[in-house]
């Protein structure tokens, strides 16, 4: 329940802090880029994989540091990733946030590589969510390109 609910929260603040309005329509963007509904789902799908990735190993710690660095881990990696979008779309910055992701694409790696040591289920769980984001760096590298300079 727990997993679920800071899952939950991430993605609401995440959700809040991303504004689809005047300013992102104006953007031009590569022609491979999803369309927006896409988003949401692809998200939740994430967002659930890690909730469970994160209960699973949970289950398998061994010990109350254990747990501790994985609550680290997974609280920094929320951080980065709600970061992320407000860079992007409250701050009007997909260059900062394009700096910005490289960091949450190695929170990602560093998550996956720690739980990966008790529980390689939930080494997996967390491919998707760092295969999207690699994916995200590039869609971001594209809109920077084509709309920069930006903060003018």
């Amino acid at each position: 329940m727990a997993a679920a609910s800071a899952a939950i929260a991430v993605a609401v603040l995440g959700g809040l802090s991303t504004d689809i309005g005047p300013w992102y329509r104006s953007l031009v963007e590569p022609p491979w880029k999803p369309p927006d509904a896409l988003f949401g789902p692809a998200w939740t799908l994430i967002y659930a994989c890690a909730a469970v990735a994160g209960v699973k190993a949970w289950q398998r710690a061994e010990s109350r540091a254990w747990r501790e660095w994985m609550l680290g881990l997974f609280a920094l990696n929320a951080f980065i990733n709600v970061t992320w979008s407000l860079l992007f779309f409250r701050l009007r910055r997909p260059d900062w946030a394009l700096a910005e992701v490289g960091l949450l694409w190695l929170s990602i790696l560093v998550l996956l590589l720690f739980l990966g040591r008790v529980s390689r289920t939930s080494a997996w769980l967390l491919v998707p969510y760092l295969a999207w984001v690699a994916f995200a760096a590039a869609l971001n590298f594209a809109v920077v390109r084509l709309n920069g300079p930006f903060g003018s």
